[in-house]
């Protein structure tokens, strides 16, 4: 009864953390979050292309022309049904938590508009998502409008990781570092360029998807490109970022930068490794759904991970921001 009793007490304190007095570790748990529900939901929507899912629920915003919950359907499986309509109800878990973040960034008790401008971008982006999800079951997934759906949602990713990352700054951003600590200012135009290239990548990425044969459904139209082509091209480009991602790695190292920056680099290094695998053998199988699924996923951290790098190189990357909750000092760090 006694561990019971601790147990509930110990999920009862955390419960309190998150729904208690408004602060920015509170406010950067939410946005970090969004970043997790962001990325799942993106996970998610290839999974329904790559399953043949995309018009598992023909039409919008109904499920079918009678529903806006699944009904049996001659034309179509009830598998295909069910993940297309989970997929959508995803949206709402989305919307929930970008909803949390904008109440939690106008509850602070300094009011920092930079950190309710990217809160605001949360459900902003939803509402918008959820309207083009809409012209994309109407264009019967048409590659343009699938890859838009895809790069915004890349974007909604970036917002809740600059939330997250920024609310780990004092107002005023404080004492800057000592030189020794501070990235150099070329070592910080790196970072712009490899992030940049990584979007680059992204872009190149779904026009190879919208070419190739995972469309989300027989009626869906694709690219008109030679799938070699831009594959390869897609290879160039990864070159170029994992080119980008070693010298800064090199260049942070020789200017003595903060290791948590240097660990960032690296790690985005053994995440884009890993990607090149999953490319590679998902081409030669002749891409499979699964690896295509994982290869998607694997996109989406090499952004975070380069996003990460980005604010780690920054000013300020390594301010610390001391955070009373619940009687303990929490102490959160970009």
């Amino acid at each position: 009864m006694n561990h019971l009793l601790d147990r509930t007490r110990r999920h009862a304190v955390k419960s309190a953390r998150i729904m208690g007095p408004p602060t920015l570790l509170t406010l950067r748990r939410w946005a970090l979050a969004a970043v997790v529900v962001n990325i799942g939901i993106t996970v998610t929507g290839a999974a329904v292309r790559v399953s043949g899912s995309g018009l598992g629920c023909p039409t919008w915003p109904r499920c079918t022309p009678e529903s806006f919950t699944p009904v049996a359907h001659a034309e179509i499986s009830p598998l295909n049904m069910a993940i297309e309509f989970g997929n959508r109800m995803l949206t709402f878990l989305v919307l929930a938590v970008g909803v949390a973040c904008l109440v939690a960034a106008l509850r602070l008790p300094s009011r920092r508009p930079d950190l309710i401008r990217l809160a605001w971008l949360q459900p902003v982006g939803v509402a918008f998502q959820g309207l083009w999800g809409g012209l994309v079951v109407r264009s019967a997934l048409n590659p343009v409008t699938v890859s838009v759906h895809f790069l915004v949602s890349i974007g909604m990713i970036a917002a809740a990781y600059a939330l997250y990352a920024r609310a780990g700054r004092e107002r005023g951003e404080g004492v800057p570092p000592r030189p020794s600590q501070r990235a150099r200012r070329h070592v910080r135009t790196l970072a712009f360029a490899l992030v940049a290239a990584v979007f680059v990548l992204l872009v190149v990425g779904v026009v190879v998807t919208g070419t190739g044969p995972h469309s989300g459904d027989e009626m869906a139209s694709r690219f008109g490109f030679d799938i070699e082509t831009v594959a390869r091209i897609h290879a160039d480009v990864a070159y170029v970022v994992v080119g980008l991602t070693f010298a800064l790695a090199f260049a942070l190292h020789i200017t003595d930068a903060p290791g948590y920056a240097r660990r960032a680099a690296w790690t985005l290094l053994g995440v884009e490794a890993a990607q090149g695998v999953v490319g590679y053998v998902q081409y030669f199988l002749g891409v499979p759904a699964a690896l295509v699924n994982l290869h998607v996923l694997g996109a989406t951290l090499v952004w975070l991970c380069a996003l990460r790098v980005l604010f780690a190189t920054g000013p300020h990357g390594a301010r610390e921001v001391p955070e009373t909750v619940g009687g303990e000092l929490d102490t959160v760090r970009v």
